[in-house]
C-alpha cells in the first residue's frame, strides 16, 4: 500500500506521523523500549497535542531481534496469533551509552543514537550494517478514519528481495507489491495461494512480519531503496533474523515458525488421479492402475479428486455409489496391489451436503453477524465453511475423516481454503480480518493430526493448496491450478522456489499442467520435471495424465524418471531428513547453495534437488536449454559428460534427458530399487563418487525409512589414496568412481569397470575400504 504521492508529497487524505528524536529510552535486563516523537520537542509547549510512537526491542531466539512499533496502546490484541517457538533462555546484551542504546542477541545487534540529527535505527551483524530505519522509516499513518503502521527498511546496491510465500510473479521480489492476502487466483496472476509475511535478501538477513492479517509490502516500490511493509491498525511487530548464509536464515526462521513433520517415504513416488472434471468410475481407476502394470510404470499412490462424492454434495465424505458401489472392497484391491490411497477433500459443506444441516444445527459452520451459517454459491450451491475454531467442529470434520481411513484411505488432499469470507463471526471470537489469511493452518492442522495419530508419527501426509506461517509443518504443499504450458511449467518452478525460501521444505505441482490438454513435448518435459520434485503428481482438469493418451514414448520417458526417482531415494530422502531437521528446502534456489556467486541471484529456471544435484528442466518442444553452471568440474548423473564452470550451457536433450549435475567432490547415494520409493536405503546401495577433492572428506547419510540415520559414510582422498569408511550397521554396498578409466588397487574389496567408472565392492560385512589411483587419475 502506497502513501506518498513521489519522493515530496502524500496521497490525498493522508496524514503521516514519523519519530524525529529519541525522547527517553527504558532499559531492562534482556530488552529496551524508546519513546520517540513525531516533531522536535524543543520547549516544554511541544509535548502539548504531540504523537509519540513507542519502539520496543527484545530478542526471542539468538541472532533474532523482534521490533515492536506501537501508537494507541489501548488495542485489545485479537486472536488468532502465529504459533511462534523461543528457547526461553535467550539472553540480550544491553549497552546503554551515553551515545545509544544498543540490544545484542549472539552476532545481531539493534542500535538506536540518543542524539542523532535524524531518527535512526541500526541493525548490526558482526561490525557489518545489514539494513537500517531511517528518517520517515517508521510511521503512523491515518487515511480519514482509518489508520496503519509502517516501517521502511533500506536495501543496498545490488540487494535481491525473495521469498513472500509462493508468489508466481518474478522470484526476485525488487519493484513489486506484494498483498500478503491468500487468493484462489492460479499460477499466471500476482495472487498467491500461499501468502507469507517473511523475506530474505542476499545481503544475509530476512524479516518476519508477525502479522497473520493483510500485510502489504512496497519492495523497492514506492521507495527505491527501501522495503516498506504496512498494517491496518495501531501497532506492527517485525523480527530480523540475522544468517548470514540464507540457508542460517531459514534454518533460524523455521526454529521461531516451526518446521515440517518429515513425509512418509511412500509419499515420494507417483501419484496418478482421476483428474478433476473427468468421468470415473472404479472400471475407469482400475484400467488406468491396469495400464500401468503392463507398461511397467512404477506408480505408489492413487489420488480419488472430488466426484468420489456426489455432484453438489461436496463435502459429505459419502461415495457416490453409483460410480462405486464397493468402496471398501476397491480400496482393498487397491492396497493388494501395494497403493496408497489419496482423496480429495475440502472445508466447505454445500447445502445439499446431510452434514449442512448437522454442522447448522450444532453450530460447526462460520456465521454471519446475524447468527445464521454464512453461505455462498461460489463453489458450491449455498455452501458453508467449518469454523475450526470450535473444537467440536474439529472432532466432527475429523470423525468423517476417521470413517475414510478406516476404510483404507491413507492420506488427504486438503484442497481450497483461501476463500475465507471476513463478515463473518468465528466461535473462539477471533478476528475474521486476522483468520483469512491464517484458516488454513488449523484447516491443515487438524487433518494432519488426525493422521498423525491414525497413521503414527512418520506416515502422515497431506496434499494442500493454502498456507501461511507456519503450515510447512504439515507437509506436502503443491501449486494450485496451472495452465498445461511451457509458460506456466516455468512459472510453477518460480512459485515453488519462492515458496522454499518461506520456510516450506516440500512442494509439488501438476505434472502436465491442470488446465487444458498438454501436448506430448509439453507433458514429457514437465515429467522428468516432475520426478525431480520432492513430490510428484500426475493430475488435471478436464482430461486424464496417463502416458499412453499422449503418445508411445511418453510411457517410456515416465517409467525411466520415476525409476529414478526411486533409485535417488536414499539421497532424497536424506535431504527431506534435513528439511525437517533444519528448514532447508530439499529443492533449492541456487542461491541457497552458492550465496557468494552472484550469477545465482537470480536463477529461477534451474535448481538444486538437494545440495548436490542441479536440475534444468527444459522448456520447450525442440529441447533446446540453457543454464548455468557455478564453478567446478560438474558431471551429467544422466550422460557422464563433464562441464567446467563457472558460465553459461546450451545444450539440446531429448525427452529422455535434461541437465541433470553433480556437484564436484559429492557423493550421490543411489538405490537398488528402480520400482518403489520405500524400501531399506542401505542395503546395496551404490556411492557414486563425482571429482573427489584432495582434503575435503565427505560425509553421506543413509536414512531409515522411518527416519533415522541408519549408516554414515565418510569418503575422504589424500592425494593417491581414497578411503571409504562405514559407521553403522555394514550392509552390501559399493563405491562408483564416476568418470575414473582404472585404480591401481584395493584393500577389502574387488575392483569391477563399467561403462561409468571404476566400481569398487567391499568384501563382506566390510565397513572401510581402501583404493590406490593410478598416477593419471
Amino acid at each position: 500500500m502506497k502513501f506518498t504521492d513521489g519522493y515530496w508529497s502524500k496521497r490525498k487524505g493522508v496524514q503521516a506521523f514519523y519519530p524525529t528524536q529519541v525522547y527517553d529510552i527504558v532499559t531492562s535486563r534482556d530488552a529496551f523500549t524508546v519513546y520517540a516523537p513525531t516533531k522536535p520537542v524543543l520547549h516544554r509547549g511541544d509535548m502539548v497535542d504531540s504523537t509519540v510512537l513507542t519502539v520496543e526491542f527484545s530478542t526471542p531466539l539468538p541472532d533474532v531481534i523482534r521490533t515492536k512499533l506501537t501508537h494507541m496502546a489501548g488495542q485489545p490484541a485479537q486472536a488468532p496469533h502465529f504459533n511462534l517457538s523461543t528457547d526461553g533462555t535467550t539472553r540480550a546484551e544491553i549497552c546503554d551509552a551515553d551515545d545509544a542504546v544498543s540490544l545484542t542477541s549472539d552476532h545481531l545487534t539493534v542500535r538506536v543514537p540518543r542524539c542523532a540529527e535524524a531518527w535512526r535505527v541500526d541493525f548490526i551483524a558482526d561490525d557489518h550494517l545489514l539494513t537500517s530505519s531511517g528518517l520517515k522509516g517508521m510511521g503512523i499513518i491515518e487515511v480519514d478514519d482509518e489508520h496503519y503502521i509502517h516501517e521502511q527498511l533500506t536495501l543496498d546496491i545490488g540487494e535481491c528481495v525473495y521469498g513472500l510465500g509462493e508468489r508466481f510473479t518474478p522470484f526476485v521480489k525488487n519493484g513489486q507489491v506484494v498483498d500478503v492476502w491468500n487468493r484462489d487466483g492460479g499460477t499466471n496472476s500476482d495472487q498467491a495461494y500461499k501468502n507469507v509475511p517473511f523475506y530474505l535478501t542476499n545481503r544475509g538477513y530476512g524479516i518476519f512480519v508477525n502479522h497473520p492479517e493483510m500485510v502489504s509490502f512496497e519492495i523497492g516500490s514506492e521507495n527505491v531503496s527501501r522495503v516498506q511493509f504496512s498494517v491496518a491498525g495501531h501497532s506492527l511487530e517485525y523480527f530480523v533474523i540475522y544468517g548470514p548464509t540464507p540457508k542460517e536464515i531459514l534454518e533460524k526462521y523455521t526454529a521461531l515458525t516451526g518446521r515440517p513433520f518429515l513425509p512418509p517415504p511412500w509419499s515420494f513416488g507417483l501419484w496418478l488421479s482421476t483428474s478433476f472434471t473427468t468421468p470415473y468410475n472404479e472400471e475407469t481407476v482400475t484400467s488406468f492402475i491396469q495400464g500401468m502394470a503392463e507398461r511397467d510404470l512404477p506408480l505408489h499412490v492413487f489420488h480419488f479428486d472430488c466426484f468420489w462424492m456426489k455432484a453438489y454434495h461436496w463435502c459429505d465424505f459419502t461415495w457416490d455409489e453409483q460410480a462405486f458401489p464397493d468402496p471398501a472392497g476397491m480400496l482393498h484391491r487397491l492396497k493388494e496391489r501395494g497403493l496408497h490411497i489419496s482423496l480429495w477433500i475440502n472445508p466447505y459443506i454445500a447445502q445439499r451436503s446431510p452434514l449442512f444441516a448437522e454442522g447448522s444445527q450444532h453450530g460447526y459452520l462460520l456465521k454471519t453477524p446475524a447468527g445464521t451459517p454464512w453461505q455462498t454459491n461460489m463453489w458450491q450451491p449455498g455452501m458453508g465453511i467449518v469454523d475450526f475454531t470450535n473444537p467440536d467442529a474439529r472432532q466432527w470434520f475429523t470423525d468423517k475423516l476417521d470413517a475414510l481411513l478406516d476404510m483404507g484411505a491413507d492420506c488427504f488432499k486438503t484442497d481450497f481454503g483461501e476463500r475465507i469470507p471476513t463478515d463473518v463471526v468465528y466461535h473462539d471470537g477471533s478476528d475474521s480480518l486476522r483468520m483469512h489469511n491464517y484458516y488454513p493452518y488449523l484447516y491443515n492442522q487438524t487433518v494432519f493430526e488426525l493422521l498423525r495419530k491414525r497413521r503414527g508419527a512418520g506416515e502422515a501426509v497431506v496434499f494442500a493448496r493454502s498456507a501461511t506461517v507456519g503450515s510447512q509443518k504439515f507437509p506436502v504443499h503443491w501449486g494450485g491450478d496451472c495452465e498445461a504450458s511451457f509458460a506456466a511449467m516455468a512459472e510453477s518452478l518460480r512459485g515453488g522456489l519462492s515458496l522454499g525460501l518461506s520456510g516450506f521444505g516440500f512442494w509439488s505441482h501438476d505434472i502436465g499442467g491442470f488446465t487444458g490438454t498438454p501436448s506430448a513435448a509439453i507433458y514429457k518435459r514437465w515429467i522428468a520435471f516432475g520426478l525431480l520434485s520432492s513430490h510428484s503428481r500426475l493430475h488435471g482438469e478436464t482430461s486424464y495424465r496417463v502416458p499412453w493418451l499422449f503418445d508411445e514414448e511418453s510411457s517410456d520417458v515416465l517409467r525411466q524418471f520415476t525409476q529414478l526417482k526411486c533409485q535417488l531415494m536414499p539421497y532424497i530422502y536424506a535431504h527431506a531428513l534435513e528439511a525437517a531437521q533444519k528448514g532447508t528446502p530439499l529443492m533449492r534456489a541456487m542461491l541457497l547453495e552458492f550465496p557468494d556467486d552472484p550469477a545465482c541471484d537470480y536463477l529461477d529456471r534451474q535448481y538444486m534437488l538437494g545440495d548436490s544435484l542441479l536440475v534444468a528442466p527444459v522448456f520447450s518442444e525442440q529441447g533446446s536449454v540453457t543454464y548455468y553452471v557455478p564453478a567446478g568440474r560438474w558431471t551429467n548423473f544422466l550422460t557422464g559428460m563433464v562441464v567446467e564452470g563457472p558460465g553459461w550451457v546450451h545444450e539440446t536433450h531429448d525427452f529422455m534427458s535434461l541437465p541433470l549435475l553433480v556437484r564436484p567432490n559429492s557423493v550421490i547415494a543411489f538405490g537398488n530399487r528402480a520400482d518403489r520409493p520405500d524400501y531399506d536405503y542401505g542395503d546395496g546401495v551404490t556411492l557414486h563418487v563425482y571429482e573427489l577433492a584432495d582434503g575435503k572428506p565427505v560425509k553421506t547419510i543413509i536414512p531409515s525409512v522411518t527416519g533415522e540415520v541408519a549408516e554414515t559414510f565418510t569418503i575422504s582422498r589424500d592425494g593417491q589414496q581414497i578411503t571409504a569408511t562405514c559407521a553403522g550397521a555394514a550392509k552390501r554396498w559399493q563405491l562408483l568412481l564416476v568418470g575414473m578409466a582404472a585404480v591401481a588397487s584395493a584393500e577389502n574389496a574387488t575392483i569391477e569397470h563399467s561403462p561409468q567408472g571404476v566400481l569398487i565392492i567391499p568384501l563382506q560385512e566390510s565397513t572401510q575400504v581402501q583404493i590406490w589411483l593410478d598416477n593419471e587419475s
